[in-house]
């Protein structure tokens, strides 16, 4: 790890301070709420500040230039924007600093959009004041402000990849091909999940089983990958960009450790497939089968002929759709999205097994997305019927007395008639669950979310990343999709570990927590409340004192009100800079040009 420069002292005077402010118009977004021109008065003459001006878009390239310029030509120090969320722009206007020669820490974006104006849209004074109090409680915190450099660490040109099925495959195959080494671990005796247990899939209609096959012989060909089977990962320690991971092997011989350096980890463990309760439309009984096992059926059948089941023929199938999905309170209520698909691609298989097979699909809805509209019009165009269901009125499954399944139905595509269907098969079409792996989610500290699937930081700005710096997600272990979609995040996962470890070191946020060791007097208490484990104990001149180790800290700050001797600050969001914002935001009156704002005339 390359040392943090220390942060420079603020200066004895915060008035000194040359700060820049730039108050954003947003295209009206905030103008047309807030008078921008009276908080540009009002922080004309605000102690330090030497530009206050408005902007159209405060995030245009040209904008941006004029703050480069300003920055260098009237050697500002700090840089206050007032726009919209910093989710949005706040590493634009670190930019913005930093191609101007000022530390991009020295920048503060006060979110005036989503705090004012769209929150206060019919009391324009009221939001202008607010404002003002907003920017000047950011140009407070800017005062203070020290000079901070981000955190470096040399990286392991090497990724482990947990799960062996066609998302982890294709992802170490990914990884050798943009040069960094791959090691796939799998918990189950051989590699292919879900996809190596079938047969033809959609869209493209290559088997599961020969995609997996055509994978391992690509993987061969290539030195930079090694994947152990029957292997469980069982430790992680070390840092970012440089951990050690330990592999349990399980062998016929006994347990074999071993020990290995990487850079990134990419989880990609799969799912599991809701298993109905006793009962649950007619699970239980004789005919009534999942579509996991349905699929197995169809792939053991001969390619022309008789589909049958335990020795006797097939001739009618009902398939129930949104078993274990869309369940609403109490069960799993998110759609697994690739069920409708399947189960309409398997009865064109069994259409081609043959065709005289009567088929009947109860749904509540279809989700037959993108080009999958087209094998939803085939299934149409090949005979099967489809039945819609409300959502109060699922189907019911019954024995019939003379043998066989019948299905009662209330189809709302026929005036809500009650349809009563004797079939020799029930398909319920299951949808996805998240596969439980407690003892994995503890050691790697995944985020999981409420429906069960690990969490990502953003679903569209970074989609594969964890919380857990250098810790991907991947295919359907973050959320239910296909398998080209799942190959496709795992792709992502390539990019993602290629952007941190090709440079050969990584770069950490330095808004961490940082302890004084003349202050500390190690009672320990802010170890139990750390969930990244970053604080240590450590011996400091004869004495016990907590440490913290910055490549593990994730600066949530959850350890500052702990400490009871005011041990531990939060760099770039210390307790002066918070305090100084606090009292100017609760302190400041409303300014004589804000109350004689007058409302726009209507």
């Amino acid at each position: 790890m390359t040392e943090q420069k220390p942060a420079e002292e603020a200066k004895a005077n915060p008035e000194d301070r040359r700060i820049g402010v730039y108050i954003c118009h947003c295209g009206g977004n905030i103008s047309d709420y807030v008078d921008v021109e009276a908080v540009r008065d009002a922080l004309v003459d605000e102690p330090g500040v030497v530009v206050s001006t408005t902007e159209l878009f405060a995030c245009s390239d040209g904008t941006q230039h004029d703050m480069i310029d300003a920055i260098k030509a009237k050697g500002l120090d700090g840089l206050v924007v007032a726009s919209c969320s910093p989710k949005l722009h706040q590493v634009t206007f670190r930019n913005v600093a930093n191609r101007a020669g000022m530390n991009p820490y020295a920048y503060t974006q006060a979110n005036v959009r989503e705090q004012a104006s769209w929150a206060h849209q019919h009391d324009r004074a009221g939001a202008t004041e607010k404002v003002i109090g907003l920017v000047r409680s950011a140009v407070a915190k800017t005062r203070l402000s020290d000079e901070l450099h981000p955190l470096r660490f040399d990286t392991v040109q090497r990724s482990l990849v947990v799960g062996g099925g066609i998302t982890g495959l294709r992802a170490a195959i990914g990884l050798a091909d943009i040069g960094l080494e791959a090691v796939v671990v799998e918990k189950a005796p051989e590699v292919g999940g879900w996809m190596g247990r079938f047969g033809a899939s959609f869209p493209s209609e290559a088997s599961g089983k020969d995609q997996i096959a055509s994978l391992m012989a690509q993987i061969k060909d290539r030195r930079d990958i090694t994947v152990y089977t029957s292997a469980e990962l069982t430790s992680k320690a070390g840092t970012f960009g440089n951990y050690t991971v330990g592999i349990t092997l399980h062998r016929d011989g006994g347990d074999k450790e071993l020990s290995l350096d990487v850079g990134s980890i990419v989880v990609a463990t799969g799912f599991d497939s809701y298993n109905p309760d006793d009962g649950e439309y007619g699970y239980g009984m004789d005919g009534v089968v999942t579509l996991p096992e349905f699929k197995e059926l169809i792939d053991t059948a001969p390619a022309v002929g008789k589909l049958s089941y335990q020795g006797r023929p097939v001739r009618s199938v009902a398939y129930i759709y949104c078993v274990g999905s869309r369940q609403g309170a109490g069960g799993n209520e998110y759609c697994s999205k690739f069920c409708c698909t399947s189960a309409i691609h398997s009865s064109l298989l069994v259409n081609k097994i043959d065709p005289s097979i009567r088929q009947f699909h109860l749904y509540r809805d279809i989700r037959a997305y993108g080009k999958f509209e087209l094998e939803y019009g085939a299934s149409r165009g090949a005979g099967s019927t489809y039945l819609k269901f409300a959502d109060d009125a699922p189907p019911t499954v019954e024995k019939l007395p003379k043998g066989g399944l019948g299905v009662t139905v209330t189809d709302l595509l026929t005036a809500s008639r009650e349809v009563i269907l004797p079939v020799d098969l029930v398909v319920l079409v299951t949808g996805m669950v998240p596969r439980q792996n407690k003892s994995l989610i503890d050691l790697l500290k995944l985020p999981v979310g409420t429906d069960g699937f690990f969490n990502e930081i953003h679903p569209k700005l970074r989609p594969v990343e964890t919380v857990v710096d250098g810790v991907m997600i991947a295919g359907c272990c973050q959320a239910p999709r296909t398998a080209a979609e799942s190959v496709q995040a795992g792709l992502a996962a390539v990019a993602q570990s290629a952007a941190l470890l090709k440079k050969g070191y990584a770069e950490l946020e330095p808004l961490v927590a940082k302890i004084d060791p003349d202050k500390c007097v190690g009672s320990g208490e802010c170890l139990s409340v750390c969930p990244y484990e970053s604080i240590t104990m450590i011996e400091w001149d004869g004495r016990q004192i907590a440490s913290v180790d910055p490549s593990t800290c994730k600066g949530c700050g959850g350890c500052v009100p702990l400490c009871g001797v005011d041990a531990i600050d939060l760099l770039g969001y210390t307790d002066a800079q918070m305090r100084s914002a606090i009292e100017e935001l609760i302190s400041a009156e409303a300014p004589t040009k804000a109350e004689a704002v007058k409302e726009p005339v209507s």
